[in-house]
């Protein structure tokens, strides 16, 4: 779980720094691109269809919906804000995806974890700060972001089951690619790639696609309760990566803000484990 999550932090990096050489749009259909081909692939040498008729059920056009949600906005933010910030918003998704649990599909919450939402969310203010002087509104672009990802995550909980990895992978970068198109013909930006923008698209792309299979792998043959609180990790390499290579450096109401959230959400998934022991 550690290996993606410093996978997925790589890939948000080399997102931004592709951006230097791409608009947002381009970097997002290539990245997005190199997703379908590698996924399309498993799932073909694992004899599965790549049009099985429960990709079109009402959970999956949910599941479609957030997923474009979730990649643009955050795409959108990571390249507006610092990565530290923006990684920082987005570790409230295991919270808000708790809440969202409760509410639609029935499942108890008692009032400990109830509070650790609210005490996390207090913490999602914090690192936002909307009421400073150096608010900048661009931060909401993680905030919807987040929200697309809690959807998607949520949706996937009622995406049919004989529904793979695979093909869950498959149909998430085809949104992907679909959310790059939308994007360019919005702003009405494209160029020719340099070599260096396909370096930077192949290296998002390795790492993405790496950091996807390494999740997967952990789900399948870790137990959840154990593996689960290293997604936290993401943050730890975000905030490295970004201070190496970008020379971000994070102030106190973010790391504040982010130990809250971080807190909240491992205190949730302990109590949530103990419950189901």
């Amino acid at each position: 779980m550690s290996a993606s999550m410093a996978g997925f932090a790589a890939e948000d990096l080399f997102l931004k720094k592709t951006t230097t050489y791409l608009p947002l749009g381009q970097s997002l259909i290539l990245f997005g691109l190199m997703g379908v081909l590698v996924f399309g692939l498993w799932a073909q040498l694992c004899g599965e269809t790549l049009v099985p008729r429960q990709a079109f059920e009402s959970a999956m056009r949910w599941r479609a919906l957030f997923e474009v949600t979730g990649r643009l906005f955050y795409a959108l933010a990571i390249v507006a804000i610092p990565l530290s910030l923006a990684s920082a918003i987005l570790q409230a998704t295991p919270l808000l995806v708790v809440a969202g649990a409760a509410l639609l599909f029935g499942e108890t919450v008692g009032w400990r974890r109830w509070s650790a939402i609210f005490i996390g969310f207090i913490g999602v203010l914090i690192i936002l700060r909307p009421t400073s002087q150096g608010f900048d509104p661009k931060v909401f672009l993680a905030v919807v972001g987040l929200i697309g990802f809690a959807g998607r995550d949520l949706a996937t909980r009622a995406a049919p089951r004989l529904l793979s990895d695979a093909q869950l992978g498959f149909y998430g970068f085809i949104m992907l690619t679909i959310a790059g198109v939308f994007l360019t013909l919005w702003t009405k930006s494209a160029v020719w790639p340099t070599p260096d923008a396909y370096v930077m698209c192949l290296l998002t792309g390795f790492f993405g696609i790496l950091a996807y299979f390494a999740l997967t792998r952990a789900m399948r043959t870790g137990a959840v309760s154990v593996v689960t609180p290293f997604r936290y990790t993401r943050l730890i390499f975000a905030i490295f990566l970004a201070t190496v290579f970008l020379h971000e450096r994070p102030n106190e109401w973010t790391l504040i803000g982010a130990a809250l959230v971080i807190g909240s959400g491992l205190y949730t998934l302990i109590r949530s484990a103990r419950l189901k022991a």
